[in-house]
């Protein structure tokens, strides 16, 4: 079932009860539109199978995350240095160190724009993959349960339908995803961790 606009769903229900006014005999068979909504990219990205492609895409790119520390570190450790000795170093020692700190700049720049290209490119193809194969689920899902339409009530998308209202029973999210889970067999990924509380810092005697 392809998600259409609400707007042609209200007049597509528009004409037909029009159309059934006009010959009673019809409209008393003719049965009312049953409506769904579902938040698709929540549904999407909810799914078990994209939790853990998308945490696998997470750890493929830590190398790169690592190398930006890195970078980011030098480029600060090289500038305090050049400030506490700038004036003890001759005119050839502070251009030597502003142009490693220039280079190191336009590196860490270079990694993070090949870094982003690559995953937002690899993260669209994460979701592009899941993201059909639940609109499979949905397809027969809407079916089996006698949907006339299903609405993206996604928020945020470029053509965003408008839902002035749903009832919460419309609202077919959850079943789908865990139809959606129920059929793919990918388990659901572990808890993360909590992060350990900082401990507080204590004042060294004497101090404000």
């Amino acid at each position: 079932m392809k998600r259409v606009s609400v707007l042609t769903a209200i007049l597509a229900s528009g004409f037909a009860l029009s159309a059934a006014a006009q010959t009673p005999a019809a409209s008393a068979a003719a049965p009312a539109p049953k409506v769904a909504v579902i938040a698709f990219q929540a549904a999407v990205t909810a799914t078990n199978e994209f939790q853990r492609d998308f945490g696998d895409l997470q750890k493929k790119f830590e190398p790169q995350r690592s190398q930006l520390k890195t970078l980011s570190d030098e480029v600060d450790s090289l500038t305090k240095q050049l400030q506490a000795d700038g004036d003890k170093l001759s005119d050839t020692e502070r251009a030597a160190k502003a142009k490693s700190i220039d280079d190191k700049k336009k590196q860490a720049q270079r990694v993070a724009e090949d870094a982003q290209n690559d995953y937002q490119q690899q993260m669209q193809e994460t979701f592009g993959k899941v993201a059909q194969k639940v609109d499979d689920v949905l397809n027969t899902y809407a079916k089996e349960q006698g949907f006339t339409v299903v609405i993206d009530a996604t928020e945020n998308q470029q053509q965003a339908p408008l839902v002035l209202y749903a009832a919460p029973s419309s609202d077919i999210t959850k079943a789908i995803v865990d139809a959606y889970n129920a059929k793919s067999g990918v388990p659901a990924p572990p808890p993360q961790a909590p992060a350990a509380p900082k401990p507080a810092a204590s004042k060294t005697p004497g101090a404000q």
